[in-house]
């Protein structure tokens, strides 16, 4: 298995033969989705969802009904590549098993409608070898804009660390809460070098004492 951070929320994971990106949003570069398999959207907001980047590749793509139909609307060339899974909903996306999970976005502010959003549950076949459990099936888990887990353990957490809907003490306690060994920091645009410097000094303070492994990677970069 393999994990590269590109821009923001946007991950590409590699494995077995299969590529799955999740999220290449606007403040994702292009190529971080060539050689696509399949592409993963947890919710409609620009910086998860770009039609110039799924122009890129002709790859299907899974979201929920909210990014399907603002697609239609703005892109509808696209239309034809994309399905539509519910929320609660196992399917398979380039041969490797996702689940949907949760419904909505994090509240940015309670006068604001909260938009649907819907989180990825990957699970890896045999990706167990990368963290010493050979054989093992390995678990990751992209929540879009959401601070709700799967409810399920987790071995690799892609943890939102900086937006304008969430506090530090936010991140710290899904993270401890989720309790995956592993946590790659994403959503990492929104705050300065100095500000995410901060926040990695927290969450590290937080989670390494409790075993759990926090990684901040620049684009382009493996987990």
């Amino acid at each position: 298995m393999r994990i590269t951070k590109f821009g923001h929320a946007c991950v590409r994971i590699e494995h077995e033969g299969a590529t799955i990106v999740l999220d290449p949003g606007g403040f994702t570069s292009p190529e971080a989705v060539d050689g696509a398999d399949a592409v993963l959207i947890t919710h409609q907001h620009p910086d998860h969802l770009d039609a110039a980047n799924l122009r890129r590749t002709d790859a299907p793509v899974l979201t929920i009904g909210a990014v399907a139909a603002a697609i239609a609307a703005d892109a509808p060339d696209l239309s034809e590549r994309v399905s539509v899974v519910a929320p609660g909903e196992r399917f398979t996306a380039a041969g490797v098993q996702v689940e949907a999970v949760n419904e909505k976005h994090a509240v940015i502010h309670p006068e604001y409608d909260r938009f649907d959003n819907s989180g990825y549950l990957l699970t890896l076949p045999g990706a167990g070898q990368n963290t010493g459990q050979d054989g093992a099936a390995t678990t990751v888990f992209h929540p879009g804009d959401s601070l709700d887990g799967p409810g399920r353990p987790v071995d690799v957490l892609l943890l939102p660390v900086s937006a304008p809907w969430l506090r530090i003490r936010d991140a710290i306690d899904f993270a401890r809460d989720t309790a995956a060994p592993r946590n790659l920091a994403i959503h990492d645009q929104v705050y300065s070098d100095a500000g995410l410097a901060m926040a990695d000094a927290h969450l590290r303070t937080f989670l390494e004492p409790a075993g759990l492994e926090y990684a901040r990677l620049a684009e382009g970069q493996d987990l």
